[in-house]
């Protein structure tokens, strides 16, 4: 018998009845999500600076990250110091994926930090991220401009020719919830899994970084 708590085993039509109660909220949700993305498409924006960063290629202006494309999602991984790399952040570009759906969108991405690029290219290669484009800001006020300070942050921009706008930002639960690996997961009937859940007495609960 398992020695972890575990949901209650009713009849086929009494867990039908709890799941479309459950429908209803999750619907509601979707209507306020939906609501919330097309205030988000009215928002205004504001102009950014030029920057140069370094990449394994040699300089790399923020303009030049967008490639062929008029839009810029940009995430700025976190400078934990030499030969450290933050879990947060690692664990969310372990998620950066079909960046060709992306572009698909005119969307195109970039990873920036303050690390130094030779740091940031020893990992790249170590995670096996060859295929998410990165580049370093260390030296340049960006990350100080973009106030995310010794944190974590998503920010999108829009480009109109030579000029760059960014027209939103995210970070902390932002941020989470974009991940596949937590969403797919608060699915599941145990959660994350993590001591901050509202979950019901006796579910397999631990500290979120371990």
């Amino acid at each position: 018998m398992s020695e972890t708590a575990m949901p209650p085993v009713v009849p086929a039509e009494e867990w039908a009845a709890a799941r479309a109660e459950l429908l209803v909220a999750e619907k509601e949700a979707t209507r306020t999500l939906d609501r919330i993305a097309a205030q988000r498409r009215r928002l205004p924006m504001v102009r950014f600076g030029e920057y140069t960063f370094a990449a394994a290629d040699g300089p790399v202006t923020l303009l030049e990250l967008f490639g062929e494309h008029r839009q810029l999602a940009l995430y700025q991984f976190m400078d934990a110091g030499p030969d450290a790399f933050c879990p947060g952040c690692t664990g969310f570009t372990k998620n950066v994926v079909n960046l060709a759906g992306l572009a698909g969108n005119d969307v195109a991405w970039a990873t920036v930090s303050d690390m130094p690029i030779e740091q940031m290219a020893g990992y790249w290669k170590q995670m096996g991220w060859e295929h998410i484009p990165f580049a370093s800001s260390a030296g340049t006020t960006f990350s100080a401009d973009c106030g995310v300070g010794d944190g974590f942050l998503l920010s999108m921009f829009l480009r109109d020719g030579d000029n760059v706008f960014r027209t939103y930002t995210t970070g902390q639960r932002g941020v989470d919830r974009l991940l596949f690996s937590t969403n797919i997961s608060d699915l599941a009937a145990y959660g994350r899994q993590q001591d901050w859940e509202d979950s019901p007495a006796g579910w397999p609960q631990a500290p979120t970084y371990g």
